[in-house]
């Protein structure tokens, strides 16, 4: 195996990161692309375990999804606070045997504590981040790789697939092209 570090023995799969050694088989702009080409070496029997997906010029990208104000941040705290409260009224109905009562005022006590917090919390960030988003790792290129004795035969199977994105060039081995979905 091309591996480095320390291996598992029974997959040959490094128990520490570490770079994989291999040769580039084929470029895709998106993840799905890449996948699309693993699945279909899989589909062909060929040995997926001496392959990888490797992202490249990785960013983070952070999304924002919307303005965070005193009566959004109240009503969140209200949802999740009264989540957490059914949650307790729901152990203090089944342990502790008592009606409705609790449960519901376990439920408003979460609902009010919630609001609460989440209106303090809020008003401590001072403006400096009002505002909500997600975030992700994103790579500008997925590369193929598989391990030396089995590149060639990783790139011939490839071929058959359309948009495949392997270089059609004869022994040039490196993938170029973008792929298609």
């Amino acid at each position: 195996m091309a591996f480095s570090g320390n291996t598992s023995a029974a997959r040959g799969v490094p128990r520490v990161p570490t770079p994989f050694h291999g040769e580039l088989i084929a470029c895709y702009v998106t993840y799905e692309q890449a996948q699309r080409a693993v699945d279909y070496l899989s589909d062909e029997k060929f040995p997926v375990q001496k392959v990888a997906i490797i992202g490249t010029d990785l960013r983070m990208v952070e999304r924002v999804t919307g303005r965070l104000s005193y009566p959004r941040v109240a009503m969140a705290g209200a949802a999740s606070g009264a989540y957490l409260g059914l949650f307790l009224g729901l152990m203090l109905l089944i342990f502790g045997g008592g009606g409705a009562t609790p449960l519901l005022a376990a439920i408003v006590i979460g609902a009010g504590f919630g609001m609460m917090f989440g209106v303090l919390s809020l008003s401590f960030t001072g403006g400096r981040r009002d505002f909500t988003s997600a975030s992700q790792i994103v790579a500008a290129q997925y590369q193929v790789l598989a391990v030396a004795e089995v590149a060639n035969q990783a790139r011939n199977t490839l071929r058959k697939l359309p948009n495949s994105g392997v270089d059609d060039a004869p022994g040039q081995g490196q993938g170029q092209g973008l792929g298609g979905a």
